[in-house]
């Protein structure tokens, strides 16, 4: 298993602590996965991501044993028609970040780290100072100085120690990074480090075998640093050469209209994403100025023969307005998505008879 820099394909063991190459490329992971067959986990007794064990970077009885809080398998509630939401604020810290969080530190663990360094705009930090708490690690989790008190107050309550750093969220990774640098910690970042999609993905094949082991037409994902996305992409090209799908669902993304870079750059035409300014949005789970991975997510986009769009403030508002009605309360985050959904379906109208599945990522509570 290593590690394998998308630019120029060096590789590092993961005792190596890389989270990138020295050419200045990101990191991909290679290692040899099974075929899940969605038969027999569909009927499996564990309720968790782990019954995909043969497709995580894990043996049967490893470290996550001990690290788990039964993530995974999250409800698929039927919004109208074919339209589904994927309910992963049922997770055990209230949001989609777990998945990624336990494969990262459950590797973390298992790689002897005592401690980890995360950045964070809230939820990511979250789980991983939830799930550094569960495995007996310390962990120091930075966060803009702008996010709300009550993501905070969640990540202080699992012991992690708190720095917030003034001004865009670029500055908080920079901090981050700087610390991982000079100390040599391990970092837990869900944007550099390819683990954490190996727990994203899993939302993939939850969302295929929940729907009878067919998948979607569509999907519609949220898009600010990406570890959503990258995993749909994980999971989709790995489901294809097993002969579980024979083609890829479209990915229809979403950024919020205020801070919506790599839509700029998707409409543009453009390979790379340029950073452009934070206007201001109340989805700031997505507010990523100058996302770190933003050719990668354009390819990604581009190869499923998706689209992008960016929705404004007052459609997200509306939108969290309209799920509350239905009984589901979900963090503004999570309403860009069916804003989202709500916006595709006037420039596709065939998506209102497709079969489609957004995610519901963080819960009411998380904001206000």
């Amino acid at each position: 298993m290593n590690y394998i820099c998308i630019e120029c394909g060096s590789k590092f063991p993961l005792e190596s602590n890389a989270w990138k190459c020295s050419c200045g490329g990101l990191l991909n992971l290679e290692y040899e996965k099974k075929p899940i067959d969605f038969k027999s986990t569909a009927a499996a007794r564990d309720h968790s991501l782990w019954k995909y064990i043969d497709a995580l970077p894990f043996e049967k009885y490893d470290c996550w044993r001990g690290i788990t809080l039964g993530e995974g398998d999250t409800p698929l509630i039927r919004i109208e028609g074919n339209l589904y939401a994927k309910a992963d604020y049922y997770m055990p810290t209230l949001s989609f970040k777990d998945r990624g969080a336990v494969v990262l530190i459950s590797m973390a663990k298992k790689l002897g780290a005592g401690r980890v360094i995360a950045d964070s705009s809230g939820n990511a930090g979250t789980a991983i100072a939830a799930y550094s708490a569960r495995a007996g690690m310390k962990c120091d989790v930075f966060v803009p100085a702008a996010t709300s008190d009550k993501k905070i107050k969640q990540i202080e309550a699992h012991g992690a120690a708190i720095h917030k750093v003034p001004g865009t969220r670029e500055d908080t990774a920079k901090a981050a990074i700087d610390m991982a640098e000079s100390t040599g910690l391990f970092y837990a970042s869900h944007i550099y480090n390819p683990l954490f999609w190996e727990g994203t993905k899993t939302y993939f094949y939850e969302a295929f075998e929940q729907l009878g082991r067919l998948m979607p037409d569509a999907f519609i994902i949220p898009v600010g640093n990406g570890t959503l996305l990258v995993g749909a992409y994980i999971a989709f090209k790995e489901m294809l050469s097993w002969g579980a799908i024979d083609k890829m669902p479209r990915i229809l993304a979403v950024q919020a209209e205020n801070c919506a870079p790599i839509f700029k750059a998707f409409v543009g035409g453009m390979d790379k994403v340029e950073p452009c300014k934070n206007l201001g949005t109340l989805a700031e789970g997505i507010a990523i100025a100058a996302p770190a991975r933003g050719a990668q997510i354009l390819k990604v986009i581009r190869e499923s023969g998706g689209d992008i769009i960016g929705v404004s403030e007052e459609s997200i508002t509306e939108a969290r307005r309209s799920l509350a009605c239905q009984g589901i309360y979900v963090e503004i985050t999570s309403a860009a998505n069916y804003a989202g959904y709500l916006d595709y379906i006037k420039k596709y109208p065939e998506l209102k008879t497709a079969k489609v599945v957004f995610p519901l990522c963080g819960a009411g509570i998380k904001s206000s």
